[in-house]
């Protein structure tokens, strides 16, 4: 593995500190190193993954379509994208999907978007639109994005930002409430904060956020990017308490794992402020994609893997539970997703990963005290509880 490893350091950007194992082979839950070592997967590519690894219906789905068609751009029309858009909208129960390829690009659409409507919509005055963003949040690594990000290691030496954002503490009404002026064209959230460590918002804050929108002629954005398509037991995580935003921004687990796509999704009002020529992507909505998402959405569509990721959360909040209180200070569990945050008295977050690593389990740290667990969809409860057995081992 080492060879593998020495390549990437010295000709890749020292952008990323992944954990020394270099896979090469995966299936379901499980992953395979160049020596054969096998990994129980508990970070699914950060939500990429929802479905395991090499599901059979999206492999198939790629295979059939790689036969067919790769690429038109949209200068033209395909097979797969029309199918594919209007799935995804009923999936949604909304009207518009606009399709491009990466999370981040789904997220300066949703900007894009916000600022547009304001101004065409609302009547916002020229260069004045202004969007409320969260103290914690994760969207992604464009210049813009960074620009409203609160993390130093994400933001430092990357300006001058984009104005127009203003950042409140997440979870705080109040505070948020009190940030909205005329110019507000839109609340940007996470529904639950992945990046953060699965920082979940108290029950009835979204709620909020969809009646301060409606009282104050602003769209929510729901970034679903991760917490969307089962992850949190339910196809959107707004779902859990009833909220239907105005905008949903999705990704990475609609590929499937397999190859990128991403998505706005809207009604018409708020889709229809695009015209021809004013946003678009080269690889958007190409046929590949489209014929790997449109299987993720009809996998999705019969509910059950939103109710195994329910079944399953209760499974892995009794799991937790068997963590030594004095070496854990609190777990979040939403749906199959959890961030265990360390106390004081724990090795740090890297450390555990690492041990966990050598004894065959991979997560990853976020913020240096907190482990992220998001395994795909289909581990089995037994895997589950073998996980805890070797997060408990290396704590110690």
């Amino acid at each position: 593995m080492t060879g593998y490893i020495d390549l990437e350091a010295a000709h890749g950007a020292h952008n990323y500190h992944p954990l020394p194992v270099v896979l090469s082979h995966g299936e379901g839950a499980w992953v395979s190193d160049t020596d054969g070592n096998r990994y129980l997967d508990l970070l699914s590519a950060y939500s990429a993954m929802n479905f395991g690894h090499r599901h059979p219906r999206l492999v198939a789905a790629a295979k059939a379509q790689l036969d067919r068609l790769t690429l038109t751009s949209r200068a033209f029309h395909n097979d797969q994208l029309g199918p594919f858009i209007a799935e995804l909208a009923a999936l949604a129960e909304m009207d518009a999907v606009l399709p491009m390829n990466t999370g981040a690009e789904a997220v300066e659409t949703g900007i894009k978007t916000a600022r547009k409507w304001g101004y065409t919509r609302k009547g916002v005055a020229a260069d004045r639109a202004r969007i409320i963003v969260f103290d914690g949040n994760f969207h992604g690594r464009t210049t813009t994005i960074v620009g409203f990000s609160t993390d130093e290691t994400a933001r430092a030496d990357f300006g001058p930002f984009a104005p127009g954002f203003d950042i409140v503490p997440y979870g705080d009404a109040d505070a948020l409430e009190a940030a909205i002026t005329p110019d507000t064209v839109a609340i940007l959230v996470e529904p639950v904060q992945g990046e953060a460590g699965v920082i979940v918002p108290p029950k009835g804050w979204l709620p909020r956020l969809r009646q301060l929108c409606d009282s104050n002629d602003m769209l929510l954005i729901a970034d679903e990017i991760q917490t969307g398509l089962g992850r949190t037991g339910h196809t959107f995580a707004c779902q859990r308490e009833g909220v239907r935003p105005d905008i949903y921004l999705l990704g990475k687990a609609l590929g499937g794992g397999i190859i990128p796509v991403s998505a706005m999704v809207a009604d018409r009002a708020v889709m229809d402020v695009f015209a021809p020529g004013q946003h678009g992507s080269t690889f958007g909505g190409n046929p590949l994609a489209s014929a790997v998402a449109r299987e993720v959405v009809a996998m999705l569509a019969t509910g059950e893997w939103q109710q195994r990721a329910r079944d399953l959360e209760k499974h892995l909040v009794s799991a937790l539970d068997r963590l030594d209180p004095t070496l854990v200070a609190e777990t979040r569990v939403c749906g199959l997703w959890a961030g265990v945050e360390l106390s004081a008295a724990a090795p740090p977050a890297r450390t555990v990963c690492e041990r966990m690593a050598a004894a065959g389990v991979l997560c990853k740290e976020t913020h240096d005290t907190t482990v992220r667990i998001a395994p795909p969809l289909v581990i089995e409860p037994h895997e589950i509880d073998h996980a805890v057995d070797v997060m408990m081992q290396a704590l110690n």
